[in-house]
């Protein structure tokens, strides 16, 4: 059968993007051996595994730089396998869920964690009976509800198989809550929050919080948190990204042909930058992200470590799906206005995770201009930095959670101050 010339570009691209992630997967894997050997990886692997992974639990300072790399990599191609394994198109949403799993996968997110809350969606899809590739993105961004697997299992005192056993239902059955909510909540936020569920698992960790807190469980939020690593993985982030900008430049004809118009996007959760602008020009929006976004950690004196680089490669895997430069730096204004009035410590992980994961505002910055991102980004740093306490540390997406209800909140008014300038400008003609 012979296929024409779009069936076979379609296909090649595909295949394209395949081998893209693969070769990703495959360089943390690589990288992991140029730090430890097999069997200090081995043993930083079980660590990972069987410890508490509630937010901030950096793999680095937990385990080892080794076992965190090969953790990261093997999350990587797991996600691969199962979107290719249930037929789906790589496309910009689950570009940006690939990559946000692996950052994630550096602090918070492993193997064990993560496959409990994927059956619980798959579940749902199940009952539903539709595909379960339809629920893809959910269930890779669910796994954000990991730490509530690994605290039941690990940490709140049952014994061992009784808390794997316990810690594998709860695990299900968020998992299997995640989508009917999230379709709701993303009409909460209108799709100016583009962790959607992020605030989804937000909701969820809150009421599982509240319930072990009405049984005398109390979890703590911790802050496990690496240092001294910026020249390795400042050198090893930079040449990454050179390399997706010179893919993203080849695959687009080797030239910036309709940069212009991806920059002229809102962002809005459901613009897919792949399907809009190509791969090429997403690729090299997402190298962009990713420098400005290392640039930013480095110059201000903060470390390059599990969690910061997980922000960074969140907001590159975003530059598929709703981010890009000319909306996401107004965010960064607001909250690093917020970062100076405030009086939190500017240079902490912390503060910097509020700045990168803050840019899941970035749709409103690019629908209602520079000013309103700005506010937007202002008040996050205030609400991102005192709502973890609601969900314990469950849903490492705490900026998603943040972002939700600063969206609610602000569209509306946004909304009515434009309508208040245009019925007095109608007034005046």
């Amino acid at each position: 059968m012979n296929l024409s010339r779009e069936q076979k570009n379609t296909k090649v691209t595909e295949n394209t993007k395949v081998i893209f992630f693969v070769l990703l997967g495959l360089m943390f894997i690589g990288l992991a051996f140029m730090y430890n050997t097999l069997s200090e990886i081995c043993a930083g692997c079980i660590k990972i595994i069987t410890s508490p992974a509630n937010l901030i639990t950096d793999y680095i300072e937990l385990s080892n730089v080794g076992a965190t790399l090969m953790n990261a990599g093997i999350m990587l191609l797991v996600s691969l396998i199962m979107i290719k394994a249930n037929g789906a198109k790589i496309n910009g949403i689950l570009i940006a869920a690939m990559f946000t799993v692996t950052g994630f996968s550096l602090f918070g997110k492993n193997i064990y964690n993560s496959v409990p809350i994927t059956l619980g969606v798959m579940l749902y899809a199940k009952l539903e009976r539709v595909p379960f590739r339809r629920y893809l993105p959910q269930a890779l961004f669910g796994t954000a509800l990991g730490p509530l697997v690994s605290e039941v299992s690990f940490n709140i005192g049952f014994s061992t198989w009784t808390g794997i056993f316990l810690g594998v239902i709860i695990g299900i059955f968020a998992g299997f809550l995640i989508p009917p909510l999230s379709i709701s909540f993303s009409k909460f936020h209108q799709g100016f929050n583009l962790y959607n569920i992020g605030f989804t698992a937000g909701i969820i960790g809150m009421f599982f919080m509240a319930i072990l807190h009405s049984m005398g469980v109390e979890v703590q939020i911790v802050s496990i948190i690496s240092s001294g690593n910026n020249k390795n993985f400042g050198i090893i982030l930079y040449l990454l990204f050179v390399a997706i900008f010179l893919f993203g430049l080849f695959l687009n004809g080797w030239s910036l042909h309709g940069f212009g118009k991806l920059l002229n996007l809102s962002g809005r959760a459901g613009t897919d930058f792949t399907e809009m602008s190509g791969v090429g020009l997403t690729m090299v929006n997402m190298a962009l992200l990713g420098w400005l976004s290392t640039t930013y950690v480095l110059a201000i004196g903060g470390e390059l470590n599990g969690p910061t680089i997980g922000g960074i490669l969140t907001v590159v895997g975003f530059g598929a799906y709703g981010k890009h430069i000319k909306n996401v730096i107004p965010i960064i204004i607001g909250v690093f206005i917020a970062k100076i009035l405030n009086v939190y410590d500017i240079y902490s992980t912390t503060a910097i995770l509020a700045l990168l994961f803050g840019t899941t505002l970035a749709p409103i910055a690019g629908h209602y201009g520079i000013i309103c991102g700005i506010i937007a980004g202002f008040i996050h740093m205030a609400v991102t930095m005192n709502i973890g306490y609601l969900h314990g540390g469950m849903n490492l997406y705490n900026n998603g959670f943040s972002g939700g209800f600063i969206a609610a909140a602000l569209v509306p008014f946004f909304d009515s101050i434009i309508k208040i300038i245009d019925a007095r400008r109608i007034r005046k003609v």
